[in-house]
């Protein structure tokens, strides 16, 4: 069981390791948006996979679960918000 933990909190380091790079390298808002909001809900995932499996609690588990549901809800939404006022500002989206 703590190798199964161990290797979700890594996976899910990874995913945010990789959406903070998207977030460096991309070169619009729309990209930068894609790669954080992925990254951080697949990461965050995992990282909550793991931090239950080690907590050994249901009722832990239950509360890190509702957290990770609530940020899905919550990260989405703000990504809408923060790419409908870019697009109404004028910002166009990268077209290689």
């Amino acid at each position: 069981m703590a190798w199964l933990a161990s290797g979700c909190l890594l996976l899910g380091g990874f995913f945010f390791l990789a959406g903070t790079l998207g977030l460096l390298r991309f070169p619009d808002v729309y990209s930068r948006l894609h790669a954080l909001t992925k990254a951080d809900n697949v990461g965050l995932g995992l990282v909550i996979a793991g931090l239950s499996l080690q907590s050994g609690s249901p009722a832990a588990a239950g509360k890190m679960t509702l957290v990770w549901l609530l940020v899905l809800v919550t990260s989405s939404s703000v990504a809408h918000l923060v790419a409908r006022d870019s697009l109404r500002r004028g910002e166009k989206p990268w077209s290689g």
